[in-house]
């Protein structure tokens, strides 16, 4: 199977599968004496956990990290990164009743004609299980982006269903607002819109007892990026992010800044006017700091970073797997009826949030190193 690793300078590798073992990442490219413990991993990896809360799967992970190489006193070595997170709470027997049959809204059909063969046990590694070896190579990328360029990445719930939060200034929201809610309690559903919350938590728990599922939107917003990260052709900082998001499973459509509002605008009101920046940081060949009024463009032009905080979108799917029948196809090509069994989130939003910030961090710091190796 082709297709495992992503990024050049900051590269990462993963393997594993939804009932194996477990799932492991290799990260080649992270400069040396950069923060990394197994708690520092931890604290993404709990975000992304099932079982968190009441409006999730509440299959049983402990998603524990073993850092098996790269690190040496709590500090990067600049060798390759191996991260391992094993499976403890899999039921594979779950899944044996669909052994022959091809789920609606899942990769079974597809897998079985691309290869003629697949792991029916949750998916393989087609399952969002694979995402815990990305989130903890997030978590690399996060310490990395912090620590030489004070970058910061925080996404949050946007949207379920109808339900749409009013976040004014994206740029401005923190860790703890997505995390906490204002009373101290955590804050489940990941939106930052506190009046929004339990609006959301009531829509995701009907649509369980209904034994369906609820789509939404992720927003995902990344600031202290520094002008300049980016190639202006095949490797956009914008074609690279949409391509990072788009290998999440359950990611439908992704866009920035303004998005799909641009077809209704005018480009005098699209436009970002410029503005000195005195406080930006001086270009060796004097190009002037400058900031923009506005950011319809999303800290992004031509496929490079403005230094406008970048701000992405992804729109996320209902949960393919349902208690409630739905008509299907076997591998004989009959046709059949399927209802997916096991343990599964109504709604992916919560636990997806993670999952876009850690592919938006490895981007960046992929095209950070690659930036820094040109300058020389």
């Amino acid at each position: 199977m082709a297709g495992n690793s992503f990024g050049q300078a900051f590269r990462i590798t993963t393997a594993g599968e939804s009932h194996g073992p477990g799932n492991v990442v290799i990260i080649d490219g992270c400069p040396p004496g950069i923060e990394l413990t197994p708690e520092l991993l931890a604290v993404d990896l709990n975000r992304r956990r099932p079982g968190q809360s009441k409006i999730v799967t509440q299959r049983n992970e402990a998603d524990e990290p073993e850092i098996l190489a790269g690190v040496f006193e709590g500090r990067t070595t600049g060798t390759s990164i191996a991260i391992l997170i094993r499976n403890t709470d899999q039921k594979s027997k779950d899944y044996s009743n669909i052994k022959e049959l091809y789920r609606p809204g899942h990769a079974d059909y597809t897998f079985d004609r691309k290869y003629g063969f697949r792991d029916y046990r949750g998916g393989g590694r087609s399952s969002a299980r694979e995402t815990t070896a990305r989130v903890a190579a997030g978590v690399v990328a996060k310490q990395l982006l912090a620590a030489q360029l004070g970058v910061r990445v925080i996404g949050y719930v946007k949207q379920v269903g109808d339900i749409v939060a009013d976040v004014p200034d994206p740029a401005a929201v923190t860790l703890e607002q997505v995390e906490t809610l204002p009373g101290g309690e955590p804050n489940i559903v990941r939106c930052p819109d506190v009046s929004r919350v339990p609006e959301m938590i009531q829509l995701i728990e009907a649509v369980r007892k209904d034994q369906d599922s609820i789509g939404g939107v992720a927003e995902l917003v990344a600031t202290g990026v520094p002008a300049g990260l980016g190639e202006p052709v095949f490797d956009k900082l914008k074609a690279d992010l949409a391509k990072a998001l788009f290998s999440l499973p359950a990611v439908l459509g992704v866009e920035y800044g303004s998005g799909f509002g641009c077809a209704r605008m005018r480009g005098s009101a699209h436009n970002d006017p410029f503005v000195p920046d005195p406080g930006g940081v001086p270009h060796p060949a004097g190009v002037p700091s400058a900031r923009t009024t506005k950011n319809h463009h999303g800290g992004m032009l031509g496929g490079i970073s403005s230094g406008m905080p970048i701000v992405l979108r992804a729109a996320i799917k209902p949960t393919s797997s349902l208690p409630r029948p739905q008509d299907t196809i076997n591998r004989q090509g009959e046709v059949a009826s399927v209802r997916t069994t096991g343990r599964h989130d109504p709604c992916l939003l919560p636990r997806f949030i993670p999952m876009g910030e850690a592919m938006v961090a490895i981007v960046l710091a992929d095209h950070y190193l690659r930036q820094r190796s040109q300058l020389g």
